[in-house]
């Protein structure tokens, strides 16, 4: 769906943004410079982007062919990382929506189909596309728990895959760590991330407005999406958080970005100063805190559980910490950059 150079590549749209602070005068439209990515100036990152459940067909898995839903979805989530990476983004046979009601750990044989068929498209991309180019991998929701299964057995064992690794951004997935801990769990040797300029690790979280509820499909380790990567342990681990806007600990402000239809002049609309997060754990979850700073005059719109408590921000992920997200994984190409440059001779 996305790489560079494809032709209608929806990881390379229209990034103009109108901001809107909290007096609700909207601020002049924001028109980055044009992507590099999609001319002939080749990014020195690759980001590998794994999707989550949009498939409205009607089979357990999806077929292979791009649909309205998985262009809406690249573009929402990972069109913006494309100015600092050449993003490339797989069509796989994701378990649908339809398989989805089944429950989350209900068909086994449908995860693993959806799994293989994201390990063919990395085989693929490895063996053809990367050039040895150092990755940051991003996945949400189902993408996420693709990605922990892909993560778990072709990076983590493989030092040399692991060098390349700048980061991996895994939302909503149930990543888990010993408690006490910043790694093992779901991986012997990935770390969380907790500052800007660590690489080779991993961000993670699932956004609440306050502690999810026992059958949380979220933030909850052994339980939801934990079983769509075969996470089972309950005792002994808890879910990762990490605060985008905040790696190393303690509150930050939320730079949120959504794409919209509508009045404004630009598809994306920024409101800065809307949001705090902070990781917080208690009675058994761990889940990125989300609250609203706005103020009772704000009159900006505000995001709402639409799925329910189960389910918390989980739709809005991504988008409610997009511009953390980016500024993180800037310093971190930066950071990563700095590390392997080449010894000066002697």
């Amino acid at each position: 769906m996305c790489a560079p150079g494809v032709a209608l590549n929806p990881c390379e749209a229209n990034l103009g943004t109108t901001v809107v602070p909290a007096h609700g005068v909207a601020g002049p439209e924001i028109q980055p410079a044009p992507n590099p990515a999609s001319g002939t100036v080749a990014l020195s990152t690759d980001c590998f982007y794994v999707y989550p459940t949009v498939s409205r067909q009607k089979t357990d898995n999806a077929n292979l062919r791009i649909q309205p839903a998985e262009i809406d979805i690249a573009e929402q989530q990972a069109s913006r990382f494309s100015g600092l990476c050449n993003v490339w983004a797989p069509i796989y046979r994701q378990r649908t929506l339809v398989s989805l009601e089944k429950g989350l750990g209900a068909d086994p044989q449908a995860d693993l189909t959806a799994y293989q068929s994201l390990l063919a498209a990395w085989q693929d991309y490895l063996a053809n596309y990367n050039h040895g180019r150092p990755i940051i991998f991003i996945g949400h929701s189902q993408g996420a728990a693709m990605l922990i299964r892909l993560l778990k057995s072709q990076v983590d064992p493989n030092p040399a895959l692991r060098a390349r690794l700048v980061s991996a951004i895994i939302l909503g997935g149930n990543v888990t760590v010993p408690d006490g801990k910043e790694v093992g769990g779901t991986f012997d040797h990935i770390p969380a991330c907790t500052s800007e300029s660590r690489t080779g690790c991993v961000i993670a979280y699932s956004s609440f407005p306050s502690r999810p509820p026992a059958d949380s499909l979220f933030g909850r380790p052994g339980q939801g999406v934990s079983l769509q990567s075969g996470q089972t342990t309950k005792k002994g681990v808890h879910v990762l958080c990490t605060n985008p806007a905040n790696l190393s600990g303690g509150s930050g402000s939320l730079m949120p970005y959504f794409r919209l239809s509508g009045a404004l002049p630009a598809p994306w609309v920024e409101f800065p100063d809307l949001y705090s997060a902070h990781c917080e754990s208690s009675g058994g979850a761990t889940w990125l805190q989300v609250t609203d700073i706005g103020g009772p005059n704000d009159k900006r719109p505000r995001v709402t559980e639409t799925q329910g408590p189960q389910w918390g921000y989980h739709a809005l992920d991504v988008n409610l910490s997009l511009g953390n997200l980016l500024s993180d994984v800037s310093y971190e190409i930066a950071s990563y950059g700095n590390s392997h440059l080449p010894a000066h001779p002697t």
